[in-house]
């Protein structure tokens, strides 16, 4: 009697949140899913704010349905029991892209009033990578210390500055360097994202490495 055939099962797939809050940069929250999009085993779980909508709304002229279109799985931010809401749901963790005042503070006071903060809640205590662009200037006392206090949890703050070091050559550059950057964050493998710093140039070299 031949023993029966069996298949192994594929890999599932590695799963990242992102959050759009009502911050100015609607585009790197937009940007980060159409690259994630393209890269074979990821999964992308979109939670975007009423006022992240809007945001995007007016930044990019994008509607809420077109910016959802480049997820997989889409909650809505009332939805507190979403499956994101869940530590036993698998995920790699969370970017908050860009991350309101409003929401770090939240984050930072594990107040998990909403899907986004909930998440971001059930990530940091399940010890996985949450990552805020925080979009702010100036900063007050209170930004700070919640920037502190996300940090103390575990979260990773990461304003959404330009690396002029990087030679870019147009606003996509700049963003498409953040954007690659977070990735790095989350071992993401990618290309043409980021140019990789090697070192103060001397007279007459070419700038720093694209990305391979």
């Amino acid at each position: 009697m031949q023993p029966p055939v069996t298949s192994t099962p594929a890999a599932p797939p590695r799963r990242l949140i992102v959050a759009i809050t009502g911050a100015s940069g609607a585009v790197y929250g937009v940007r980060l899913l159409q690259v994630l999009r393209q890269l074979p085993g990821w999964e992308t779980h979109l939670v975007m704010s009423a006022s992240g909508g809007l945001t995007a709304s007016q930044e990019l002229s994008l509607t809420r349905g077109e910016i959802e279109s480049f997820a997989d799985v889409v909650h809505n931010a009332k939805d507190i029991g979403a499956a994101i809401s869940s530590g036993s749901f698998r995920t790699e963790g969370m970017v908050i892209a860009p991350c309101s005042m409003k929401t770090l503070a939240g984050v930072a006071l594990g107040m998990a009033d909403n899907l986004v903060t909930r998440a971001a809640d059930v990530a940091l205590k399940e010890r996985r990578r949450v990552v805020l662009l925080a979009r702010e200037t100036p900063l007050n006392l209170a930004h700070l210390r919640n920037m502190t206090t996300a940090t103390e949890m575990g979260a990773i703050v990461f304003p959404p500055v330009p690396a002029f070091y990087a030679m870019p050559a147009s606003l996509d550059d700049m963003i498409d360097h953040t954007v690659g950057r977070v990735l790095d964050l989350f071992d993401v493998p990618h290309q043409g994202l980021v140019r990789r710093w090697e070192g103060l140039r001397k007279p007459g070299e070419t700038s720093a490495a694209q990305d391979t």
